[in-house]
């Protein structure tokens, strides 16, 4: 596991990872829980710009995972196509989506909490590690985690997150109009 790293404003990822946990933890029990959400801050002084839920289910949307949400939102809000200067801070290690989107961003690292595999305890997963997307890339970005892996894992072995979770391998899809 690497260590977790201090921002210039004293913020480590740690703190950061447990903020995002904290708050993802509090989202129990309501319609909009997911064990997945994301943050973007900005690197030197560990300032929330974005947050988002995962809103797969929520949007018929199966790209709309809560990464691919923040930074998207993060883009439009800076009204910028690159995110130099900022990090992702997710509770679930990016899927292959999510960290390619992540690379595209130019975003300088990817902290995460649960791993691939913990997820996959609970619900489907490409087995393909960020660290290993990053590596095949010639686009910088630094991946590090877990971090906060006991915080993010227990969203995900919540009984309120248990029962979401058991939803979808259910889920149908809309009817067409």
């Amino acid at each position: 596991m690497a260590k977790p790293k201090e921002t210039s404003g004293s913020i480590s990822d740690l703190e950061c990872m447990t903020r995002l946990a904290d708050w993802t933890a509090r989202k129990l029990g309501t319609p909009k829980q997911s064990p997945f959400c994301a943050d973007v801050v900005e690197t030197a002084t560990g300032r929330l710009v974005m947050r988002r839920l995962n809103a797969v289910a929520a949007e018929w949307d199966p790209s709309s995972h809560a990464e691919v949400r923040v930074l998207r939102a993060t883009c439009k809000r800076l009204k910028k196509l690159t995110l130099t200067g900022h990090t992702l801070y997710t509770t679930c290690e990016p899927c292959p989506m999510c960290m390619s989107m992540a690379l595209w961003s130019g975003i300088d690292r990817v902290v995460f909490g649960a791993t691939i595999s913990d997820a996959s305890k609970h619900c489907s997963q490409i087995y393909i590690p960020a660290k290993t997307l990053a590596r095949k890339s010639d686009m910088k970005c630094e991946v590090v985690g877990p971090v906060a892996r006991a915080a993010c894992v227990s969203i995900f072995e919540d009984p309120r997150m248990q029962a979401m979770i058991r939803t979808w391998r259910h889920r149908k899809t809309p009817k067409s109009k």
